[in-house]
């Protein structure tokens, strides 16, 4: 063996010991975990009034109760969470493209850029807790938003949109949208900022209009930015919980209509029962389909070549 390749060898070998962190946290606070979660999901574990019943196991018993509650089972507080997902995330992408379109316009020449993103990116600095109880403040029945509504006639009396479905549902999308639109316009105005501008010179010289550009350029060139935008709202979007929780002091609403999947999860880890395996049987339920949602993004929204085809 030369001496070159020698030295390659050993300087290699660093690589592998400078990992050896990561991979020792990763086993030990994510991989454990996650294990023991998957095991206890087929066992009855969980406390009665001051004794603790179990670890005794049942199979996928868990499962099956899990999906058979009817009205209350897992499928409702799924539907609950992508209602709320969906209304926060459509509006949040469309004003995002347009912020980033505005700012990466060289033609508009726009003023005080560096203020306006710096103000578009606070909400996102903002905790979430604090957020919550704004809005719950600023919407209660006795709040400003309803006195400001009754005094110019717009209301005849304060409507109360902590009892109402899509009153709680709309102000969990409205603080899911200001606290993250920030962050993804930065993030699509980076992608437009690498944009060869020859792509755009020489598109205007053909003929093309402004629109023909944003949509036979620009898209198509941020389609990874925009894959990489849903998969992680969609995870965080599946994993909501500290809006709703706060803003309906954890009862999810009127009939549990604002009731996310963590927030039931919570309420089975940590109410007195301390149901275990109902918990983890919940939290492998949200691990698949997480897996399986992000997975169909990816499918349907795959690269294409300079032919339209997959």
């Amino acid at each position: 063996m030369s001496k070159k390749k020698k030295s390659v060898v050993s300087y290699n070998k660093w690589g592998y010991i400078f990992l050896i962190p990561f991979l020792a946290a990763f086993i030990v606070f994510q991989l454990v975990p996650l294990v023991n979660t998957i095991y206890y999901s087929f066992f009855e574990y969980y406390r009665k009034q001051r004794t603790w019943v179990g670890p005794n196991f049942v199979g996928i018993q868990n499962y099956i109760e899990l999906f058979s509650n009817g009205t209350n089972g897992v499928w409702k507080y799924f539907v609950n969470t992508m209602i709320m997902w969906v209304l926060g995330f459509v509006p949040q992408i469309i004003v995002s493209l347009l912020f980033a379109a505005w700012f990466s316009d060289p033609s508009l020449r726009l003023k005080f850029q560096r203020f306006f993103k710096t103000v578009i990116y606070l909400p996102n600095l903002i905790m979430a807790s604090a957020f919550a109880m704004l809005f719950f403040t600023l919407f209660a029945k006795t709040g400003p938003i309803n006195s400001i509504l009754v005094d110019w006639k717009i209301l005849k009396e304060p409507f109360d949109f902590m009892e109402n479905v899509w009153g709680v549902r709309g102000l969990v999308a409205a603080m899911n949208f200001l606290m993250w639109f920030g962050n993804t316009t930065i993030l699509l105005l980076a992608g437009m900022m690498g944009i060869d501008t020859a792509l755009f010179e020489a598109a205007e010289v053909d003929g093309a209009t402004p629109r023909q550009i944003f949509w036979r350029i620009t898209l198509p060139i941020l389609r990874p930015i925009l894959i990489y935008v849903m998969v992680t709202s969609l995870i965080g979007g599946l994993q909501m919980f500290d809006v709703p929780q706060i803003l309906t002091n954890g009862k999810g609403g009127p009939n549990r209509t604002a009731m996310t999947l963590i927030m039931n999860l919570n309420n089975r880890v940590s109410a007195g029962s301390k149901n275990y395996g109902m918990g983890g049987a919940m939290s492998v339920f949200l691990f698949i389909v997480t897996g399986i949602l992000s997975f169909v993004v990816f499918k349907f929204s795959g690269n294409q070549d300079k032919y339209g085809k997959k």
